[in-house]
């Protein structure tokens, strides 16, 4: 009898994965698509790293595909942006070992910069596109996503959202098939795409989306529960379980395959229902196109484009059911901030009291943009801090750049950053670039990088010197600074932003999460000698609070003595207690 255990969603990806004998699995860390790799590392036969970035993390995939072997790319939805150089091109060589690319979604924005739907860049590309709608599906989709790869000479995607790839559901667990390796043979034809040879595969590109459309109507992975015929719902993924619980009485047709969709499948179905309804999540992908076929359906014209869904929307929606919550207790607002003690906001302090600017960027630093510390004036994508600012100064001059600065995390740096602070250099620029280095890639749950000396596998390797990588792309000015030694640090950035030339500041310091180093000391404060007047409460730390009396204090449970409210106090109030 086999086994069934609970797992999140990317748990059971990086499972289907395994039993599918997938052997290189590449990825960059983003949530919510972090996890898949966390637990395919688990499976010591399949070779497993943590890449870049995700471009880097899908060439490698394909690479692998290439000489015959199964390989997967994991990545979040703009991850695949970065991807999406290669990703186009893939679609026309094909694969040799099957090739699938798993890319999790963010309807509602719960860690992401944008609402992007995965399955629109998929039609761009012409790429096939599963959905599983529970964790089981996750795990079995992978596994038929490989065939269907090697069976028509395509890279699958499989499409999830957060909140499947973090919510628990009843896998069972099955052996790993072993796949020979597919023989590799030289076509240049097929593998080399200059215009002459990609003009022959886009022939191929087309014929197999006609294959896929016919023969899609037959996959296992869409399901028809015919009920009351009165209403019939198309749906895929995650809102499908929304579904099944609002209108627990409809016809449903789930479909596996959201790319191409099975036409004739969807035809027969919407022919045998009296009023049909498409519900999905963002933007309208499945009722544009069943819309143009000459289909009435009903579908975004009363559900939101935006965000999640739920049981109780569709009610609303499609039942107009007016429901009504329980009263529930105020629960009070939980903003984010950066953790006690993390050296981003010693560096946000030492900017703040100079009045500057700062051009931001993907990570937990992206915190400095609100309030108290109210630094960080932009955030765009990966690696957009660096290039932004570069645009900043040739559109408006050397002076006016003089209170600006750009700041990047050690990861996002070798993510996308190199490239741009390279264009700072070749095209010779002034600014001031800040690499607030904690060693790990703090955002998405302290994964490793190329600068962390650690692989994905735990294994120790080379650990690129970021200081030394600066200097040898050009950087004339390079300063490495403890991020807490706030005298230093602001004599540093009054320093390299007068200059006339590109400058680095490495602001090092571990992440306070990390960091496993035992805490000495922490700080009290002296209510004889405060003065109240909240110079240490200004850097936003959750360790030190005020009282309705106004009397300030800190907090010992938080408190990791990191030392930023004592170098601020002008009188002495914040004093250092030893615990040890």
């Amino acid at each position: 009898m086999s086994e069934k255990v609970l797992m999140l969603g990317n748990e059971a990806f990086a499972r289907g994965a395994y039993e599918a004998g997938c052997k290189v699995s590449a990825a960059y860390p983003g949530t919510p698509s972090t996890e898949i790799s966390e637990n395919i590392v688990k499976y010591d036969e399949i070779y497993s790293e943590w890449s870049p970035n995700e471009k880097v993390a899908l060439e490698v995939a394909i690479g692998a595909s290439i000489v015959g072997v199964r390989a997967l790319a994991s990545m979040k939805h703009v991850g695949l942006n970065v991807a999406a150089d290669p990703l186009f091109t893939a679609s026309y060589i094909g694969v040799n070992g099957g090739l699938v690319i798993i890319v999790a979604d963010d309807p509602g924005l719960y860690s992401s910069q944008n609402e992007q739907d995965t399955r629109a860049v998929a039609r761009a590309a012409k790429i096939p596109v599963l959905e599983p709608s529970d964790s089981a599906e996750a795990k079995e989709f992978v596994k038929f996503a490989f065939d269907l790869s090697e069976k028509y000479d395509t890279p699958v995607i499989i499409r999830s959202t957060t909140r499947l790839s973090h919510s628990q559901g009843l896998v069972e667990l099955q052996d790993r098939i072993n796949i020979e390796d597919k023989p590799y043979v030289r076509d240049i034809s097929k593998n080399v795409m200059m215009p002459g040879n990609a003009k022959g595969r886009h022939l191929v590109v087309e014929s197999r989306e006609l294959a896929l459309i016919k023969d899609s109507c037959d996959f296992p992975v869409n399901i028809v529960e015919y009920n009351d015929t009165k209403i019939g719902v198309i749906t895929s993924g995650i809102p499908y379980q929304y579904v099944k619980e609002a209108l627990p009485e409809a016809s449903v047709l789930k479909l596996g395959i959201v790319n191409p969709l099975p036409r004739k499948l969807i035809e027969e179905f919407a022919s045998k229902v009296d009023t049909l309804y498409i519900v999905e999540e963002l933007d309208p992908i499945i009722e544009e196109q069943v819309k143009s076929w000459g289909i009435k359906a009903i579908g975004k014209d009363i559900l939101t484009v935006q965000g999640e869904y739920s049981a109780n929307l569709l009610r609303r929606a499609i039942k107009g059911e007016n429901i009504s919550l329980l009263p529930a207790a105020e629960i009070p607002n939980r903003p984010p901030i950066l953790c006690p003690g993390c050296p981003h906001r010693s560096v946000y302090s030492v900017l703040k009291k100079l009045k500057t600017h700062g051009a931001g960027d993907i990570g937990c630093y992206t915190l400095g943009a609100v309030a108290p510390l109210s630094v960080v004036d932009t955030t765009i994508c990966m690696g957009a801090s660096i290039s932004s600012l570069h645009g900043i100064e040739k559109a408006k001059g050397k002076e006016y750049i003089k209170n600006w600065v750009a700041v990047i995390g050690d990861s996002t740096f070798l993510h996308t950053g190199i490239n741009s602070l390279i264009n700072m250099v070749y095209n010779k620029s002034t600014g001031t670039v800040m690499i607030l280095d904690n060693s790990t890639t703090g955002m998405t749950g302290h994964q490793d990088h190329a600068a962390t000396g650690r692989t994905l596998k735990g294994e120790a390797t080379y650990s690129v010197d970021l200081k030394e990588l600066c200097k040898a792309v050009g950087v004339p000015h390079v300063y490495v600074v403890n991020a807490f030694d706030i005298e230093n640090l602001e004599k540093t950035v009054k320093e390299a932003v007068a200059l006339d030339e590109v400058a680095v500041i490495i602001a090092q310091a571990p992440c306070a999460l990390l960091d496993k180093s035992p805490i000495t000391k922490q700080y009290v404060i002296d209510q004889e000698y405060c003065k109240k007047c909240g110079m240490c409460m200004k850097a936003g730390c959750p360790a030190i609070t005020k009282s309705d009396k106004g009397e300030i204090s800190i907090n010992d449970t938080m408190c990791n003595g990191c030392g930023l409210c004592y170098s601020v106090c002008k009188f002495n109030a914040i004093k250092s207690v030893k615990l040890r």
